[in-house]
């Protein structure tokens, strides 16, 4: 308890009120902030943690009440979030003085939990002040910066509930603590030299633990110099850091990890390195050197070889690049007077491809163990794994790519309320989503639930969220896929509630829908391109017009269905695909195109006998697949060794042509009633007239491109003919393309369209859940007497999921 308030009989002309604030306001120095505040109006009473937020009772005049009401949300600590103050009047008694008291427990989770901040200006002060008592602690925290999200094992947030509980606060750090005039009172993750966690440095060759008298740091930016590949442990999980400027490192990293192609993530010191290296916009800006610091996705500039290796981001118009975000990043690039390091490092996830992020220290020495040369680790435990987010700037706001450290716990605020539900999401770029009233959490990135090790992570974050959140689902969502894991896992766990599954594409428009706060009253255009969505008609979808709300879709229009020949084998070689594309347009497979040309000569034979006879061969819609096909024909990318390589590089290629001149079209066709399908047939036969005339692949990609975006404006335009809706949503995974995404947001407003762009939650599957809560929260509790914008169509199959 802090100060020391007493009673006596309440003065004539006293108020008293009970106020509660709700939101992220715990571990942001809120009730600090309160005490503070209660101070200068001369107020007495006191503030404590709850599971509802923060409750204060303050005691004083009218106009000093007031004032209060107004300036704790107004006033309020910069990593809080408010989302309501509510107060009431209870008797006054009479109180002197104002307190911070014990926090309240309770059987229920309401508040939110704040996530992880980058170190803010005055704790990096203080850490490079050798004057100062944390001079290069590498745990320097304060209210208003460090841990949040990964580090809480219960609520109220408080120390005991969080993994500081096993390092007991020195005299020192004790008084900061309880001092209201010290920055770091009420800090939970306070600590230093004498009293908070430990770095060391281990070595496979002698064993040993490096730490004590010896600098950890210091030998682990030696060994980076050197070439060393070194894991280092995060806010989240590990990363695994090279040298970014080392060839040898950077290509060492990937053969160990298993990273094929796949670009990597960079760490630079600062601004002014980061802008050495990529087109650094005031968006952009603000995203590098704010409190969240993601990956943010940037043109890359020309000549960067210079500065870092080729192989960090082959075939790539962009560089992921952050900034040091933890005290250790900073001291491992090194301060004034340091031994001088890397002017950039790869950091990459600590795990093996496809794996989950790693988070146990003694999980991280086995299963590291051929990938690092060393571990750069310390004793604070990780509760809650948490993964980079990644963010772009598309049509000169934030898109999210993937949403995890920084981001993730924070709600998503709902258009209208939804029962206690859990949505699974999808089997690529999981994350899943809890919701409950007009709050809807999605969780941080998992990953590919494509092995035990990740549907073991993602039960484990299930749980977690469900005790922060104090969410208990009573009902379930998945993808309609019959394959997918994430719908057989909610199967498994639905104990008897219902679990409904929704349709893929719808579950992105409605994704779009919900974050942007449309209320569903009205049916929406929406496109939803991408490369795997489970039909209707048990095709693989992914180039889909619909008319949508929550209670339903028709399906406008689509791409043509070209055979799938092989499944994921043609998406792991864009070739097949191209060659598919070609035999429906009627175009010969000639020796003279790229794709042709890559395809070993059995496998051709093997491709035409399983074209022509149908076998193994899904029928698709997919424009994902069709910017594979195209990345193959103009022989820029026949082998995918990651997801969408083949798609972003044939973006990189259109980056690298600019503005271009001329354009190819789609043909449209269908009948009245039927959906109208998009025939990419006659640019097929452009881009391969091009490619015979010697035209550059850049140019080529870059028409294509224009050519989407022309297919874009044109089906909407006749939705809104036929049907009326003037606004339309883009989602899915294709629309994380830049290029694409700005060019069709920008070409649709000209037509008068309300576009509505993601902004909060991924395009792709990571914002899968999001659609699939809202979705299924309609289909289980539809509005009484409602028919909806549109009568649902026999088509829409979203329905409790039978044995």
């Amino acid at each position: 308890m802090t100060g020391h308030p007493g009673t006596a009989p309440a003065a004539p002309g006293l108020q008293r009120r009970r106020v509660t604030v709700r939101g992220a306001v715990q571990g942001v120095g809120f009730r600090p902030f309160v005490y503070v505040l209660a101070g200068e109006l001369g107020l007495a009473g006191h503030v404590a943690n709850t599971v509802d937020g923060v409750v204060a009772e303050v005691e004083g005049s009218g106009t000093a009440l007031a004032d209060f009401c107004d300036r704790v949300a107004r006033d309020a600590p910069p990593l809080a979030v408010v989302e309501s103050v509510s107060h009431e009047a209870v008797a006054a008694v009479g109180e002197s003085g104002f307190a911070i008291t014990a926090s309240r427990p309770g059987s229920t989770a309401r508040t939110l939990v704040a996530p992880d901040t980058a170190t803010c200006d005055r704790c990096l002060s203080e850490l490079g002040d050798p004057a100062d008592r944390r001079h290069r602690h590498p745990f320097i925290s304060c209210t208003h910066c460090g841990p949040r999200f990964t580090i809480v094992t219960g609520l109220p947030y408080d120390r005991p509930q969080t993994t500081m509980a096993g390092f007991p606060m020195c005299p020192r750090c004790r008084d900061e603590y309880r001092d209201p005039a010290d920055r770091r009172f009420h800090a939970q993750p306070i600590a230093c030299h004498d009293c908070g966690p430990r770095l060391r440095l281990v070595t496979p060759d002698t064993g040993t633990a490096r730490g004590g008298d010896a600098d950890p740091m210091t030998e682990a930016r030696r060994l980076l110099a050197e070439g060393a590949v070194v894991a280092v442990k995060g806010l989240g999980g590990y990363h695994l850091a090279c040298d970014a400027g080392n060839p040898g490192s950077v290509r060492t990293l990937r053969r160990r990890k298993g990273r094929g192609d796949k670009p990597f993530a960079l760490m630079v010191p600062d601004l002014a390195h980061a802008e050495a290296l990529v087109h650094v916009d005031a968006a952009a800006r603000r995203l590098l050197t704010g409190g969240r610091r993601p990956i943010v996705l940037l043109r890359r500039r020309q000549h960067t070889e210079r500065d870092i290796a080729a192989d960090v981001a082959p075939g790539s118009a962009d560089l992921g690049v952050m900034l040091p975000y933890t005290p250790v990043h900073h001291l491992l690039f090194g301060l004034p007077g340091d031994p001088p390091g890397p002017h950039a490092l790869v950091m990459t996830s600590g795990n093996l491809a496809g794996e989950p992020v790693i988070t146990d220290d003694g999980e991280a020495l086995r299963r590291l163990a051929g990938l690092a040369d060393a571990w750069l680790t310390h004793d604070r435990p990780i509760h809650v794994p948490c993964d980079d987010s990644v963010v772009r700037v598309l049509d000169g706001r934030e898109l999210p790519v993937r949403r995890a450290r920084g981001y993730a716990p924070l709600p998503v605020r709902l258009p209208l309320p939804v029962p206690p539900a859990l949505a699974v999401g999808g089997d690529l770029k999981n994350a899943f989503c809890l919701g409950e009233g007009r709050r809807a959490w999605l969780s941080a990135h998992v990953g590919d639930m494509d092995d035990l090790a990740t549907l073991t992570a993602f039960e484990g974050a299930e749980r977690q969220l469900e005790e922060i959140t104090g969410v208990r689902p009573t009902l379930l969502a998945a993808d309609r896929h019959p394959g997918y894991r994430s719908r057989s896992w909610a199967h498994r766990a639905s104990a008897g509630r219902p679990l409904i599954t929704v349709q893929h594409h719808h579950a992105h428009i409605a994704a779009a829908l919900a974050e942007n706060g449309h209320d569903g009253g009205s049916p929406v255009i929406g496109v939803a391109f991408d490369g795997t969505g489970y039909g209707d008609d048990g095709a693989v979808w992914g180039g889909e017009v619909l008319l949508a709300d929550y209670d339903g879709y028709r399906r406008f229009a689509h791409l043509r269905y070209v055979p799938l020949p092989g499944g994921d084998a043609a998406v792991r070689r864009p070739y097949r695909m191209a060659l598919s594309h070609l035999r429906a347009a009627g175009l010969a497979w000639a020796d003279d195109l790229p794709c042709t040309a890559a395809c070993p000569p059995a496998e051709l034979k093997t491709l035409a006998v399983q074209l022509e006879r149908g076998l193994c061969c899904v029928p698709t819609s997919s424009m994902g697949r069709l910017f594979d096909a195209v990345s193959s024909l103009t022989g820029i990318c026949h082998h995918a060794r990651y997801e969408a390589q083949a798609a972003m590089e044939l973006e990189a290629a259109a980056v690298r042509a600019g503005d271009p001149t001329g354009a190819y079209a789609f043909e449209l066709a269908g009948g009245p009633g039927d959906p109208l399908t998009a025939d990419p047939g006659p640019v097929l036969a452009a881009a391969v007239a091009d490619l015979r005339r010697g035209a550059p692949v850049e140019l080529i990609a870059a028409r294509f491109h224009r050519a989407v975006v022309d297919l874009v404006r044109r089906l909407c335009a006749a939705a809104r003919d036929r049907h009326g809706p003037d606004t339309v949503a883009l989602s899915g995974g294709v629309f994380a393309n830049a290029l694409l995404g700005t060019a069709c947001a920008d070409a649709l407003r000209a037509d008068g369209f309300t576009v509505l762009s993601h902004r909060l939650v991924p395009p792709n599957d990571g914002g899968l859940a999001l659609g699939q809560l809202m979705v299924a929260s309609r289909a289980a509790a539809p509005t009484p007497g409602a028919q909806g914008p549109h009568p649902r169509p026999a088509h829409d199959r979203t329905h409790p999921e039978e044995d």
